[in-house]
């Protein structure tokens, strides 16, 4: 069965996440993080994806970006995943697919899920208990969001930007997000949506993008038709 079209709209941000075919590793050593990090930080760029925190696991990555054109996440992931597979085949003497298809992705509320959102991407390697706290990872953006330290790969999104009003402000109210753990539903939400190719947030934001899209954006009961909003 197809995947439905995916939900993008320009300016909204998006919960993207990309697995290794067969959960295999997309990433072996150091080197594999830094090449990928470099192809993020500049295909996103060329083709106006602004990118506000990820997150480089064994094998799947989560990004939070923001496309500023229709075209923006399908072309930047494009680039990003078909030069990384070609450099790391090569690099790695094998053949054959190494992402497993494309990107999923669901549409975030800023207002309501932003904020949760780069707690979720940036808290994935405390879940997986590969460290104790977020800034203890390398391979994400938590140390240039929380403490300052340059990214290339990064563009603040404006609702980060308003946290303080300085930089140091803002730093620290960033790291009072993760004094906190998300509740065990929040999270679940996120998956759900994510792997569905849904909208995250509020029901009036829900609405909204089904009328931008012409088509549902939150699971529907089994056996309705979704029905154009008026």
């Amino acid at each position: 069965m197809p995947r439905r079209r995916r939900l993008a709209i320009p300016h909204i941000p998006l919960h993207v996440t990309q697995r290794g075919n067969n959960r295999c590793a997309c990433f072996i050593g150091d080197s594999d993080r830094l090449v990928y990090l470099d192809l993020l930080a500049t295909q996103t760029r060329l083709h106006d994806l602004a990118v506000h925190a990820y997150v480089l696991m064994t094998n799947h990555v989560h990004l939070l970006v923001t496309p500023n054109t229709p075209s923006a996440l399908g072309k930047g992931m494009r680039h990003v995943n078909q030069r990384y597979a070609q450099y790391f085949n090569r690099r790695h003497e094998r053949t054959g697919t190494l992402w497993e298809g494309r990107p999923y992705s669901c549409l975030v509320d800023a207002q309501a899920y932003l904020l949760t959102c780069h707690r979720y991407v940036e808290n994935n390697p405390v879940r997986a208990r590969m460290v104790e706290r977020a800034e203890d990872y390398r391979w994400s953006s938590h140390r240039a969001n929380a403490f300052g330290e340059h990214d290339p790969v990064l563009t603040s999104h404006p609702l980060v930007v308003a946290l303080g009003r300085s930089a140091d402000e803002r730093l620290r109210e960033y790291r009072e997000l993760f004094r906190t753990e998300d509740a065990a539903g929040t999270i679940e939400q996120i998956r759900s949506a994510t792997a569905g190719g849904l909208a995250l947030g509020r029901e009036s934001f829900a609405k909204d993008v089904a009328r931008a899209l012409d088509r549902r954006a939150t699971r529907g009961k089994p056996g309705r038709p979704y029905k154009r909003q008026r």
